[in-house]
């Protein structure tokens, strides 16, 4: 599901490719696993730099955009280029995964990041009318605002200099920001349909050569209903998450 950006995609995915381990992880059975050498941690740490701050470049390409229309709507046209660019950065993630400098499932990590790509590209580039939809803001807001701190998250936690408010709002803003993520998302999927029928985007009809068909319509709505199961299990999921960690950091301010 695209929006679970950190487990907490729009408020999501599980602590994924961009490396938000400290240097020292444990393993099961009480050995350490050394983290990433000094030149990889210091590759994770340019890498969120720079997504955090292209992040930031979109979020104040939002409101400098709305500021001179006075309108939220359409706003997509004014971050579309960065939007695409930053998002599909985040391919990298898996490649950090793949690669061992993050102790990530790269399975996990492609399916969360390939979600997002796949909204950005095979929907939102791809079905141009769904681009003035107001929906695709709701996630567009969403995605931005969690991946400012998540990246952020990552790029602290990799110098070990972690303050407790980015800690917080990793995870807490993930119960707005993810029902909200996955809102815009569907809404766009679903207005994307009627486009996606009439000009059979994507799809391949019998006859053919190979002899396979493939239809992006039904794709997209079984995209839609795979939402369904997901959402609550990774939200529910996701509070758990929470309450574990922010509990624990609230147990070490007091023993200080």
């Amino acid at each position: 599901m695209a929006t679970s950006g950190s487990c907490s995609g729009t408020g999501r995915r599980p602590e994924s490719g961009s490396g938000s381990r400290s240097p020292q992880a444990q393993q099961p059975g009480g050995r350490r696993r050394r983290g990433p050498g000094a030149l990889a941690t210091a590759y994770l740490v340019l890498y969120n730099v720079v997504m955090t701050a292209g992040w930031l470049v979109i979020a104040v390409g939002l409101v400098r955009a709305y500021l001179a229309t006075g309108s939220y709507h359409k706003l997509y046209h004014s971050i579309e280029k960065p939007l695409k660019f930053f998002q599909t950065g985040a391919l990298l993630e898996i490649v950090h995964c793949a690669v061992g400098i993050v102790p990530s499932s790269v399975v996990l990590t492609a399916f969360q990041i390939m979600s997002r790509v796949f909204l950005t590209w095979g929907i939102a580039h791809s079905v141009k009318e769904v681009q003035s939809e107001d929906s695709i803001l709701l996630f567009v807001v969403a995605w931005t605002i969690t991946e400012i701190v998540r990246y952020s998250f990552y790029t602290f936690s990799l110098l070990n200099h972690l303050p407790y408010f980015i800690k917080w709002a990793r995870y807490t803003l993930f119960i707005i920001l993810y029902p909200m993520g996955v809102t815009g998302e569907m809404l766009t999927m679903y207005a994307a349909l009627p486009f996606v029928k009439r000009s059979a985007l994507f799809s391949i009809s019998l006859p053919n050569k190979y002899n396979f068909s493939f239809d992006y319509y039904t794709f997209l709505i079984l995209v839609m209903l795979a939402y369904i199961p997901s959402f609550p299990q990774l939200y529910f999921h996701m509070l758990h998450q929470r309450r574990k960690v922010l509990s624990v950091t609230e147990e070490h301010k007091k023993c200080e």
